[in-house]
Formats: structure tokens, C-alpha cells, sequence
């Protein structure tokens, strides 16, 4: 499976994707660290983070009881850089209500593999 391919790029890509939230599941710190770079940026309702945000947020365990990524799309950006955007129902750890987000995250090609650069996080209309 070459990452050349844009249809396996995606599954590439959705994979890496996937281990982010999975982190978030599992309260797995280092997992999220390792996902992200050092440069990681995101934007989110409640403003922007940078990586150790992201990750401090796992310092007290899990923050997410559940989520399902739909209408998952992929945008190649050049050679080394490529955009996944979804539709994220998810259930916070604490929380009984499920939500909803449109999330659009970029990765980069690095030498051992791909890495989160951006990731930003837009809730759904209320339907």
C-alpha cells in the first residue's frame, strides 16, 4: 500500500486519526504525544491549544467515553501534507449527552511516519 495513493492515504491517514481519539479513550498520555508535533496548534470553541494542552488534558485519565467518525473526507495539500476532515459524534468521560463536531485535522509526512500539525474542532448546528 503506497501513500502515494490517495484511497490508502486516507486509510493512512484515518488510522493516525483514530489513535488520537483512542488516546483520549484510553488515557493514554504518551500515545497523544507521540501523534503530535511539537508545533501542534488546535482551535477549538473554547480557544486555541498548543500539545501540551492536548495531552495535559489526559494528566487525570480518559476525557472521552465514546466516538464514531463519519463522512470522513481526505484533501491532499502537496506531497508532505494532507487534510482529513469528518463529522465526530462523541460522548465526553463526564458527560450523559452525546455531541457533535465537524473536525478537520492536518498531518504531515515526517521521517517515521505522519504527524498531527492542526486539528480544529467545529460543533454542529443543533438540529
Amino acid at each position: 500500500m503506497s501513500d502515494h495513493d490517495p484511497n490508502a492515504l486516507m486509510g493512512i491517514i484515518t488510522v493516525h486519526e483514530k489513535k488520537v481519539w483512542e488516546a483520549l479513550v484510553s488515557g493514554d498520555r504518551a500515545a497523544d504525544d507521540a501523534l503530535l508535533s511539537d508545533r501542534f496548534l488546535g482551535v477549538y470553541p473554547d480557544g486555541f491549544a498548543g500539545k501540551q494542552d492536548h495531552c495535559g488534558q489526559l494528566d487525570h485519565g480518559p476525557t472521552i467515553h465514546s466516538y464514531e467518525m463519519q463522512e470522513i473526507q481526505l484533501l491532499l495539500l502537496g506531497a508532505e501534507h494532507a487534510l482529513l476532515s469528518y463529522r465526530a459524534n462523541f460522548q465526553r468521560e463526564a458527560a450523559s449527552q452525546h455531541e457533535t463536531m465537524y473536525v478537520s485535522s492536518v498531518w504531515q509526512r515526517a521521517a517515521d511516519g505522519w504527524i498531527n500539525i492542526f486539528s480544529q474542532d467545529t460543533p454542529a448546528a443543533p438540529s
